[in-house]
């Protein structure tokens, strides 16, 4: 772990990082996104790269938690991320929201449910 955050080093060592990106144009990956590995790390591997996948190799890490590990802004670990996306070396999974059942009660049936309850 790095004892001080890159994010406080020199803005050129950020933009060494990036590549000289600024932004991630992928409304993709929010914070909350996982990402897993789906390759192991190579040698000539930019460090930080390697770092997300080592991280990722045994669960999910959300987007916000690969940031809080490397110590980079999360629009750094973003830019990293669409490079490992777009070399097939991670995939994302987007949290599901609750889902409405398939057959949810009809207004009638909550009805006499209300009227049963009353009646106790």
């Amino acid at each position: 772990m790095n004892p001080r955050p890159l994010d406080r080093e020199a803005p050129d060592r950020l933009y060494t990082v990036t590549g000289g990106r600024s932004r991630a144009d992928d409304d993709s990956l929010d914070l909350v996104a996982l990402i897993v590995a789906e390759d192991a790390p190579v040698p000539g591997m930019q460090s930080e790269h390697a770092a997300i996948l080592r991280l990722c190799a045994d669960a999910p890490v959300a987007v916000v938690e690969l940031s809080s590990h490397l110590g980079l802004p999360v629009s750094v670990v973003k830019i990293l991320l669409l490079d490992l996306l777009d070399t097939g070396r991670v995939t994302v999974r987007h949290p599901t929201s609750a889902v409405a059942p398939e057959h949810a009660a009809d207004l009638e049936t909550l009805r006499q449910v209300l009227v049963g309850l009353e009646q106790l």
